[in-house]
């Protein structure tokens, strides 16, 4: 037999009466609690030390190649006096960077094999190694550019001490080291302009090749030491 009596209340969780008794005023107020709550000290801390980590890593890779390169002289085409200074900035084009000068290397067909897609054109930015050897300079003058022997499309693992591989990229119809623009500063600027423009220029109005010293690391990239313009030597 039915009794006629109500059913007792089911008892509910703490976690569903609590929930009943919260009001949308309470809901704000612990909203602002939390908003107004300071950040955990490692929150802020490491976004800092990455940004720093970013700011610092290219002059840091720039200084390891500095203290761990070795010493490489380049030669640079003659060029138009009106092209190698804009502004703050000094333009370099290297023999080394021209296809004319690398395409008769040993290792330039393969590297064009390995890095070409159809009717055999080169990816953009496809990684080369140019191997240069040094070649020995009488006297206490302007030091002799070194050699380009052969292309390389992986570095080599070892080498000669008179050798040494430098990494380019393609770019363009080029390859770039990474050597082709300088910031001048400012008290070598008008000296630079002056030794650039009074240059004794060539038949053809270009000036002769300017020869500049650079570290390579054992990773094959490169950073600018000095340069000659005439028989002045000026550093970077």
């Amino acid at each position: 037999m039915k009794s006629n009596s109500p059913e007792p209340n089911k008892s509910l969780s703490p976690e569903k009466e609590f929930s009943e008794k919260l009001t949308f005023r309470d809901y704000l107020i612990a909203t602002e609690q939390k908003a107004n709550k300071p950040l955990p000290l490692y929150r802020l801390v490491v976004p800092l030390l990455l940004q720093v980590g970013l700011i610092l890593a290219v002059p840091a890779q720039a200084l390891y190649t500095d203290l761990t390169g070795k010493t490489v002289i380049l030669q640079t085409l003659p060029v138009n006096p009106n092209d190698v200074l804009r502004g703050y900035a000094l333009n370099l084009d290297y023999n080394i960077s021209r296809i004319t000068t690398l395409r008769r290397l040993p290792g330039w067909q393969e590297w064009v094999r390995r890095n070409s897609v159809r009717n055999r054109q080169v990816v953009a930015g496809s990684s080369l190694y140019l191997i240069l050897q040094e070649q020995q300079s009488f006297g206490r003058g302007i030091p002799r550019a070194w050699r380009p022997i052969r292309v390389s499309s992986d570095r080599p693992n070892s080498l000669p001490n008179n050798q040494v591989a430098l990494k380019g990229a393609y770019e363009d119809g080029t390859i770039n080291y990474g050597l082709e623009n300088y910031y001048i500063p400012e008290d070598q600027r008008q000296q630079i302009n002056n030794d650039v423009m009074g240059a004794q220029q060539t038949r053809e109005g270009k000036l002769p090749p300017i020869v500049v010293k650079v570290k390579v690391d054992p990773q094959g990239k490169a950073v600018p030491v000095s340069m000659w313009v005439r028989d002045r030597n000026y550093r970077f």
